[in-house]
């Protein structure tokens, strides 16, 4: 019998099997349902554009036809493989602003604040730069300056300056308003997942155990507490593993609400109408779901500078001899963060990651010639959407209604039109003059709101931050499904530990936090 059964071996259950199985008097089964971290495009930073395409180390998600979005599904991947979206990710470090965990211990989150959350990023980070009051240099999360840029990274933030946009040298310091380079979850030019800092290190322990292609189908109950796991491995059924203390769900905001569900805790009215019988009514299951909605803006560049042009062959040569060169680069090597005039605090509420190259429907249309890409995204939504069950079982793929654009007042929209119009002035300044070409997206001809409003409809997309759908809250918060530290209401035994327990989106990148959370609760569950 193991005393933990972690579902998922994303960014937080890379981080939970290795803090657990520090005792060696405690048992760790890790569960996860793809594969290990074979494939060599994972390591290198530059290979996120080629692992778009790969369905195994991807789940694949499309979200229904969204009626605000022109009927559009939505693409969402999410890591199917050791190391979860930590190894598909663009691996940009980024917290968050500090206000935000304030506002989550204010919504019912007790201890979640930021001076309380700041130890555990330290405790995470091994950053190149060194410790100081924001940073950490010992963790095993390796954050690290770019060792590549292409030219027009340069030109991006000197067009940034041009456009009276302040500058900032650490996003996660001090100051996170302004333009600047992003720092990455790197480790000497290869992408640092959570698998590579967390999970690797762990394996050797006689106490830990790694099964992967494991796919889990139900958490097993008995007098109300979680005390076993039904999976199948490789598509062949039947094991069942038993927990002494506690199964931990690492699953994500699709997997782990969906296993819930499955497993008869979610609202009680839609488990009845797929035959599930109820452990424990939570009508929060699924619900308070939250992304980022991202809009492009895309030029055709003039000069033959840019990644779509530069040859796949060299980079991959200079990556794996000497871990230099293009293929060490994240491709979003710079952005910013920007107060926009409808901000309702001191809070930036958009974020720019900048592309030296072409994208297009995350990349999947391929684009002739030359190109740079501005993406922007508002950071607060007021939108939310929601998870549901299609059938029983575990092979039916959850139906997501994202909720884009759909708040009340039309607020959302509101700020996606002020990031758009903030991107076309960043791309217009004199910097840009000697590459820039016909824009491409939203197109020159679109100009009034009113259009631009039709272009937003008809081609944003995720930038891949869903979280919320097991929301953590107060006790009397009957939408809460897990209390402040991360323990599922109305059953024992049992805790969701992914973004899926975020109350809000943060104003950022949504792994570190991750990482951040599951490095705090490691701790919580060892002071029992």
């Amino acid at each position: 019998m193991y005393d933990y059964i972690i579902v998922g071996a994303g960014s937080a259950g890379c981080v939970l099997a290795n803090r657990l199985s520090e005792d060696p008097e405690v048992r760790v089964l890790l569960l996860e349902a793809g594969a290990e971290d074979w494939n060599p495009l994972v390591h290198m930073p530059a290979g996120i554009a080629q692992l778009v395409g790969q369905k195994g180390v991807n789940w694949d998600y499309n979200t229904a036809p969204d009626p605000n979005l022109k009927q559009r599904a939505l693409w969402w991947p999410r890591g199917k493989v050791i190391g979860g979206s930590s190894s598909i990710n663009a691996m940009c470090y980024i917290r968050g602003h500090a206000r935000d965990y304030d506002e989550w211990e204010s919504l019912g989150c007790e201890g979640w604040n930021w001076n309380s959350v700041l130890p555990y990023f330290r405790k995470s980070e091994g950053n190149v730069r060194g410790s100081d009051a924001f940073h950490g240099a010992d963790g095993p999360l390796t954050v690290s300056d770019p060792r590549h840029l292409n030219p027009l990274t340069q030109v991006f933030l000197e067009a940034a300056d041009q456009a009276g946009f302040e500058a900032t040298e650490d996003f996660n310091g001090t100051r996170q308003k302004g333009f600047g380079l992003y720092q990455t979850t790197t480790r000497e030019g290869s992408r640092c997942s959570s698998a590579v800092a967390y999970l690797r290190p762990a394996r050797k322990r006689p106490n830990l155990k790694v099964i992967t292609k494991a796919m889990a189908s139900r958490i097993v109950f008995e007098d109300g507490r979680a005390s076993a796991v039904v999976y199948a491995v490789a598509g062949k059924g039947g094991f069942c593993e038993a927990a002494r203390r506690e199964v931990i769900l690492c699953g994500g905001s699709i997997n782990s609400p969906q296993l819930l569900m499955l497993s008869g805790i979610g609202p009680s009215a839609h488990l009845h109408q797929h035959g599930i019988p109820v452990v424990a009514d939570s009508p929060g299951v699924g619900g308070n779901l939250q992304d980022h909605l991202d809009a492009c803006v895309l030029h055709k560049c003039t000069q033959d500078i840019t990644y779509d042009t530069s040859s796949q062959v060299l980079a991959g040569l200079q990556f794996l001899l000497f871990k230099q060169g293009p293929g060490t680069s994240n491709v979003a090597e710079s952005g910013g963060f920007w107060t926009s005039p409808l901000a309702e605090d001191e809070r930036p509420d958009i974020q720019f990651h900048f592309v030296p190259a072409q994208l297009d429907d995350h990349g999947r249309n391929k684009m002739p010639g030359s190109g740079y890409t501005l993406h922007a995204c508002f950071l607060r939504p007021k939108s939310r959407g929601r998870l549901t069950l299609t059938g029983n079982s575990i092979a039916h793929k959850p139906r997501i209604d994202a909720g884009y654009l759909s708040d009340a007042g039309g607020f959302d929209m509101k700020v996606m039109l002020e990031a758009v119009k903030l991107s076309r002035q960043l791309l217009a300044q004199p910097a840009f003059d000697a590459y820039r070409g016909p824009e491409v997206f939203p197109g020159e001809s679109v100009q009034s709101d009113a259009e631009l409003e039709n272009f937003i409809r008809e081609k944003a997309e995720s930038i891949y931050h869903p979280v919320g759908t097991c929301k953590m809250g107060a006790p009397d918060d009957a939408e809460a499904v897990v209390d402040n530290q991360c323990r599922v209401k109305g059953v024992r035994g049992l805790r969701v530990v992914d973004a899926s327990v975020m109350p809000k989106l943060i104003g950022g990148n949504t792994n570190a936090p991750t990482i951040m959370m599951a490095e705090r609760v490691a701790d919580m569950i060892k002071a029992g």
